[in-house]
């Protein structure tokens, strides 16, 4: 007997970045699974499959119940290939779980677990006739079966008297293939006689009789009618494997004989595949899924009353692959991280083996569930891996390699190109993938420069170098450097520009390496003909040794794009090398621009495009220019934005009736271009206005007026001809409006007269445009009051003190209860009261009640008055008062002064100032301490002639005295300096100033 799963061969190979890896290891292709062998097959064998395959090809071994078998030493087990095969097999000996082991150089995986076991059915204990089972008539009956021991699959079925009259299952008759019993819900004469229940085995076909069991009807009278009694149904709960086929069995003794339904408590229809047989005794439900889980109940039912019984099935399933470990190569000192998952009901626990054996979590190895990580490989962890799943219901295996690499940076196959071409503007990707592991760290040259990362320059984790946005300052040779502990290598390219921008300069390589005995000429040639590097206006110039020919061109025109060839000519040879040059440009300007059709806001406007200059226009923009601009202004346009392929576009929110010219400027990659010759003048078409006056007041003027201003309308908004302004008014909390038309578009003031415009009144205001095609909107509505009237009262009580020779103060009495309004107050003054002109006024807005004069002549008499006024003007003047400055200070300084300073005390004298008959008599002295470090002033008042001042020894000071009078401060003396006491010795004398040549010691 053999029974076996084949698989696909599973040899796999990667390419990493390390090297080109192929996984050796063992893996199945075929694994065992469960036998069930009749017991009458002993004297026969049994095969039990494996097979994997790997390089070298892969050893086995073989457990049973655990414990490796001994093939040496076993005469009835050997194997063939992987596969066991067991001769002269024996019951006690050979039954047990299996697993095959299959190993080579490179590790050891196990396979799944496999039972094998007998199949039997012993025969009934007696063969004796039953004892007889009495019953009346309309009672039920179980009978029993009593199936002998066995191993493997039974069913059931019952003969009624003699073979082969058998049972026939209805709805009062009904077999259990779970017990073996017959069930009869109702007795009836017909069911007297001799029952033999009959089991079979499906794995053996082995069949066994029982002994017959009559069946006699009781002479004491029929059984009355009684509700259903229910001796078949399912446990309370039933655990259900999924895609197995389930069978619940309900059966109901009773007299009437019961109806059996079924249902589920959650109300859920059963779905089509459910079945109901045998009378509806057996509900099947094939295909198990875990939809099906739920509580099922059986319910009899007849006349007399009905009974229940319900029973949860619960969904379980083997563990199923949902994620597997792959073959896996990482370098030596990289981290691991494997990864398995599976369903299954219930949820499946996992465990890791290496080679055949558990691994347990430790200082490097850290299992999580699924997941296995390693940290730092080193070689010792290279070998097979096995994630298992395991739940109640059954265990399966992933399989995969682990090669653990160590090997120096090499580029053997994975070089760069020689010469590297590439475009301007474009981005250059050179990619840095050497063999090596560890993986090697990586670093990049450009001639003998290491490269850093740039805006343009970009270094990817994996050694790859992107440049952006190429230029010719970009040529060269690249090199990049990898190196691990192993070893270093380097690769190394040439990168040369092929596309390039006009203006700029490149050099095209041509070199070789040849015997330096051989004469080398170089020459080259553009688009078919030879270049004559004297005739070439300077752009051409050969440049490089004697094994060097390269091409270097100057201010590149794009007339120079085109193929360049380097023919080099040898004693025994000719070699020639090429290369296209694109050289790429602004665009140039598009050329017929024409308004195809215009509105008072939109243009339709179509052109032709002109030559991209080797860059693909990638766009266009439209400008505009009107005599109210200044110079060309870029305009929005529908699209917004209009790409390359386009040469019509709508220009919007243009104003209406303004004269236009365009103009459409082209770009591509390198840049904009000239913009095209502007397109004929075209006027937009008039409309009424579409904007209102703006900033609309007003107030002011003269009695009875009503005066009315606003900004007027910009000419390139006046929208057409007939230009001018809707002026309407009402007095606020009135309905009607008064309409005024003024017909000059440069007009910003309208006044109303009308000597019944209340003085100070509230209006309503507002100023719409019109033109010959109608009226624009009103502006929102403004508040503005008509004329105020004068003040009618002057201001009372009027007084003016001399305060000093230039200055007088003034103070009055507010005005208070008078119908006008009073925004503030005015002060004229005059000096001859015989010839009162003003010569000064002073206005304060507010509820001043004092003002001072001042820049007053000295001892001056002055008349002044005060009015009050608003926006109306000054009211009446108060009667004229007059007040007479002071006399002026003296206007010499303190002479004479000396100082003694001892300590942090500071000791001045100075002679007194004597004020002359014209001057203001000295009150006192004025003396100004400055100190340098915080530039701080502080002031002393003094009657006398002397001061002491305690000052700091760490700071530096400024000293000045001023005599004070009536008539203000006097003159300043010349400043006196003091520096930090550290800089000089303590002072014991007096030391006078050379900048005082009046000073004299003390």
């Amino acid at each position: 007997y053999q029974l076996s799963a084949r698989k696909l061969p599973l040899l796999s190979k990667i390419k990493s970045c390390t090297e080109d890896v192929i996984f050796q290891g063992p893996r199945w292709t075929i694994e065992p699974n469960d036998l069930i062998l009749p017991i009458n097959s002993l004297s026969r064998q049994a095969t039990v499959s494996c097979q994997a395959e790997g390089s070298p090809p892969p050893h086995y071994r073989w457990s049973l119940n655990g414990t490796l078998i001994d093939l040496g030493n076993d005469y009835r087990r050997h194997m063939s290939g992987g596969n066991l095969i067991i001769s002269n097999l024996e019951r006690n000996q050979d039954t047990g779980i299996y697993q095959c082991i299959a190993y080579n150089t490179w590790g050891t995986i196990v396979s799944r677990k496999a039972s094998l076991q007998f199949a039997y059915l012993d025969t009934f204990k007696t063969q004796m006739v039953r004892s007889a089972v009495n019953v009346r008539e309309g009672q039920g009956v179980v009978l029993l079966c009593g199936p002998p021991a066995h191993s493997g699959e039974l069913t059931f079925a019952w003969i009624f008297n003699e073979y082969p009259y058998f049972v026939q299952q209805d709805s009062r008759r009904f077999i259990s293939q779970e017990t073996g019993s017959l069930y009869i819900a109702k007795v009836e004469p017909s069911d007297v006689g001799n029952y033999t229940c009959v089991v079979n085995n499906t794995v053996t076909r082995e069949k066994m009789l029982s002994s017959p069991t009559p069946l006699v009807l009781r002479s004491d009278g029929v059984m009355g009618e009684y509700e259903p009694k229910i001796e078949v149904h399912f446990p309370d709960s039933v655990p259900a494997a999924k895609d197995s086929v389930i069978k619940l069995e309900c059966f109901a003794l009773g007299n009437p004989v019961p109806e059996i339904s079924w249902r589920r408590t959650s109300g859920v229809p059963f779905p089509s595949k459910v079945k109901m047989k045998n009378s509806n005794g057996v509900l099947e439900i094939p295909n198990f899924q875990q939809e099906d889980a739920g509580t099922y109940e059986c319910v009899a039912e007849n006349r007399r009353g009905k009974n229940a019984a319900r029973g949860r099935l619960s969904f379980h399933a083997k563990p199923h692959w949902l994620q597997t470990i792959d073959d896996t190569a990482l370098s030596i000192e990289e981290n691991l991280f494997w990864e398995c998952k599976a369903s299954g009901k219930p949820k499946p626990s996992y465990s890791w083996l290496r080679n055949g054996q558990p691994l347990t979590a430790e200082d490097r190895l850290q299992i999580e569930n699924g997941a296995l990580s390693v940290a730092a490989l080193n070689l010792s962890d290279s070998g097979m891996y096995q994630c298992v799943a395991e739940n109640k219901h059954g265990i399966i295996y992933s399989s995969a390699q682990l090669m653990v690499l160590a090997s120096p940076p090499s580029f053997s196959k994975s070089p760069l190109r020689a010469l590297l071409k590439a475009r301007s503007g474009s981005t250059v990707t050179l990619e840095c993938k050497p063999r090596a592991a560890p993986p090697a760290i990586s670093l990049w040259k450009k001639g003998n420069e290491i490269l850093q990362r740039s805006e343009r320059i970009t270094l990817l984790s994996n050694g790859t170098l992107q440049i952006a946005n190429i230029s010719k300052q970009d040529a060269g040779s690249y090199t990049c450097i990898a190196k691990n502990q192993f070893g270093t290598a380097s690769t190394t390219g040439k990168l040369i520009i092929t596309e390039i921008i006009v203006g700029e300069s490149i050099v095209l390589p041509c070199q070789i390496a040849c015997d330096p005995a051989l004469d080398v000429s170089f020459s080259w040639a553009f688009n078919g003909q030879l270049i004559d590097f004297q005739q070439d206006n300077g752009h051409f110039e050969r440049v490089g040794g004697s094994i060097s020919g390269d091409l270097m061109i100057r201010n590149i025109q794009l007339n120079h794009g085109g193929k360049y060839v380097c023919l080099i000519d040898t004693d025994v040879d000719s070699l020639s090398t090429s290369a296209i040059l694109v050289v790429k440009g602004p665009p140039g300007p598009p050329d017929k621009v024409s308004v195809e059709e215009i509105t008072d806001s939109t243009a339709q406007l179509s052109w032709t495009a002109g030559r991209d200059n080797g860059s693909p226009i990638t766009g266009y923009s439209v400008q505009a220019r009107t005599p109210f601009t200044v110079g060309w202004q870029a305009v929005d346009t529908v699209p917004e934005i209009i790409n390359g392929n386009m040469l019509t576009a709508t220009v919007v929110d243009l104003n209406a009736w303004v004269e236009y010219e365009f103009r459409v400027v082209a770009r591509n990659d390198v840049g904009l271009g000239e913009p095209s010759p502007p397109s004929d003048k075209t006027r937009t078409e008039d409309t009424i206005p579409d904007t209102a006056p703006t900033d609309v007041g007003g107030g002011g003027g003269t009695k009875s007026e009503l005066v009315i201003t606003w900004e007027p309308v910009p000419e390139e908004l006046q929208n057409g001809e007939g230009f001018g302004y809707i002026i309407a008014y009402r007095q606020t909390g009135t309905v009607m409006w008064t309409r005024a038309v003024i017909s000059t578009p440069g007009v910003s003031r309208y006044t109303f007269r009308n000597d019944t415009i209340p003085a100070f009144s509230p209006f309503d205001v507002k100023v719409a445009a019109y033109n010959n095609r109608g009226e624009g909107p009103f502006s929102s509505i403004a508040s503005v009051y008509s004329a105020e009237e004068v003040p009618s009262a002057a201001p009372k009580r009027v007084v003016a003190r001399s305060v000093s020779a230039v200055q007088i103060e003034v103070v009055w009495e507010a005005l208070r209860a008078i119908p006008e309004r009073v925004l503030g107050y005015e002060v004229v003054y005059w000096e001859d009261d015989t010839k009162p002109d003003t010569i000064g006024k002073v206005r304060l807005t507010g509820n001043h009640t004092a003002a001072n004069l001042t820049s007053l002549r000295a001892d001056t008499a002055y008349y002044l008055s005060v009015a009050a006024f608003n926006t109306a003007g000054p009211g009446p003047q108060s009667a004229p008062i007059n007040s007479t400055t002071k006399k002026p200070p003296p206007d010499r300084p303190p002479l004479n002064i000396q100082w003694t300073m001892v300590g942090s005390t500071l000791s001045l004298h100075w002679d007194p100032v004597v004020a002359t008959e014209t001057e203001s008599k000295v009150t006192g002295y004025l003396v100004l301490l400055k100190r340098h470090r915080y530039n701080d002033m502080t002031t002393i008042l003094t009657t006398k002639t002397s001061v002491e001042l305690s000052i700091s020894a760490s700071d530096n000071y400024l000293i000045q005295i001023k005599a004070m009078s009536e008539g203000g401060e006097g003159a300043s003396s010349e400043p006196i300096h003091i520096h930090k006491s550290s800089e000089f010795a303590v002072l014991s004398t007096c030391i006078s100033f050379p900048l005082q040549p009046l000073m004299k010691p003390k």
